[in-house]
């Protein structure tokens, strides 16, 4: 081992002096306790709020509010709709992904900037928008109001940038010479691709699809519109807690929430030990 290398291991560095392995330092402990509060403030007390309200009247009462037959209904409407989405926006959304990052086109820039738009537009603007197109005037003389058909392409829309933008550094930063030493040894575009490239995409894919699903279990402004709010049909879970709210039943609005985070955590925690698995197996 050279002279300055032993110098190097035997000075502890001006962060590190005085330190055990895993302390952390006083800026960092300050950054943590912010951090740990400021997120206290806008996620875990709202959320021990809903959760202590769910269940003002017992396990009972909350079993009954969620299992109401138009509580009930909405919800299996807006955890399958989410979950359609979710699996349409993997798909559909790689492709984007790939298409904007392998390929050069006219228009290329303009589709890079129409993808964002979801995240910019109001949602309230964009189920007036669908409605325009898609409602009984809409030039194309398709009428998706009160359909459910049209809640999944108003949550389509919201959720469009999610995975597209999740996979598009990825596909990047991947390494291209590794796709053309496999093509070079005979593989076939398919081996390429289940071997090669999905491996590589599949975290981001997951962690988009993610995000998908959590957006699309509470989106409201999108659906309010075009889904007419039609109960046992197109009623979404968002559309319910309101009415429940304006009819002063917070126990049943705060019970259905609840179920809803608990499927959203469920299906997270689910997506989050994929993505980890997938992750180790690259």
């Amino acid at each position: 081992m050279s002279l300055v290398a032993q110098v190097d291991r035997a000075t502890p560095s001006a962060f590190g002096r005085g330190r055990r392995p895993g302390e952390l330092t006083g800026v960092a402990s300050l950054g943590l306790g912010v951090g740990v509060l400021w997120l206290s403030l806008l996620v875990l007390l709202p959320i021990a709020a809903i959760v202590s309200t769910a269940f003002e009247d017992g396990l009972a009462g909350f079993w009954d509010a969620v299992t109401d037959p138009e509580a009930l209904s909405a919800i299996r409407f807006t955890v399958g709709a989410a979950l359609l989405v979710t699996v349409i926006n993997a798909v559909v959304g790689t492709l984007i992904a790939w298409v904007l990052v392998r390929d050069d086109f006219p228009g290329k820039r303009i589709l890079e900037v129409v993808i964002d738009i979801p995240f910019a537009l109001p949602t309230i603007v964009a189920g007036l928008v669908l409605i325009t197109l898609y409602g009984p005037s809409g030039p194309f003389g398709i009428n998706l109001v009160g359909t459910r058909a049209g809640v999944v392409l108003a949550l389509l829309f919201v959720t469009l940038p999610f995975v597209v933008r999740s996979v598009q550094p990825v596909l990047i930063d991947a390494d291209r010479e590794v796709e053309q030493a496999a093509a070079s040894l005979g593989a076939s575009g398919f081996t390429i691709f289940r071997r090669v490239i999905l491996p590589t995409v599949t975290p981001a894919v997951v962690s988009g699809a993610a995000l998908s699903f959590a957006r699309a279990l509470g989106e409201f402004g999108s659906v309010i519109l075009i889904s007419a709010n039609l109960i046992g049909k197109t009623q979404v879970s968002s559309s319910y807690i309101l009415k429940m709210i304006e009819s002063q039943e917070t126990v049943s609005a705060a019970a259905v929430a609840t179920l809803l985070l608990a499927v959203a955590v469920v299906v997270l925690v689910v997506l989050d030990v994929v993505q980890r698995r997938t992750a180790r197996r690259g």
